[in-house]
């Protein structure tokens, strides 16, 4: 039990300051759940993301219900994922109630300018650590070339470019072996 309610604070704690989507969440996720707590390793927290861009919701929400299944099994998914959601529940139903009341107001509209800056340094914070671990060889930087422009001037869903990379890695893998054993 004592487990079950440290992970409901912890993700709790880091849903309280999700501004800007699940990406901005990425390096809050990887240095309370790898560094802090070694409850996972960074490989498995970039599996974790992976798969949670693949699947249907937000990432964030998805990696903490990975990250909770893989400590506590289903009891341990569920905790985490309402852990980091409560928050916003309750942020979002007091907003809601109120927001006619100050939307308007300059000072808000400047507090949130200033947030959303902060979001796209959170998430360029989170691409280079990722980038670090992720492009490991030439053929790795190439995959994250070809996906990068795919994804800033198509309209393929990101499950399409994941899909697509995964198939690009096992070929490039596959044929680097086979070459490997023709030597």
């Amino acid at each position: 039990m004592k487990e079950l309610v440290e992970l409901f604070w912890v993700f709790m704690k880091m849903g309280s300051v999700t501004f800007g989507g699940g990406y901005a969440m990425l390096p809050i996720i990887q240095r309370e759940v790898v560094e802090k707590r070694g409850w996972a390793t960074e490989e498995e927290v970039m599996d974790y993301y992976a798969i949670g861009q693949c699947t249907p919701g937000i990432i964030a929400v998805n990696t903490s219900t990975f990250i909770g299944y893989k400590l506590k099994g289903v009891l341990g998914g569920f905790v985490a994922t309402f852990g980091f959601v409560f928050p916003s529940i309750i942020i979002i139903t007091i907003i809601a109630a109120s927001i006619q009341n100050f939307a308007h107001l300059p000072y808000v509209t400047y507090a949130f300018d200033g947030i959303r800056a902060c979001v796209c340094a959170l998430i360029l914070d989170a691409v280079v650590k990722l980038g670090k671990k992720s492009v490991i060889d030439k053929w790795c930087l190439g995959i994250c070339v070809v996906i990068t422009i795919l994804s800033a001037f198509t309209s393929l869903s990101p499950v399409i470019l994941v899909v697509l990379a995964g198939a690009a890695g096992v070929c490039i893998k596959n044929l680097e072996k086979l070459k490997g054993e023709k030597k």
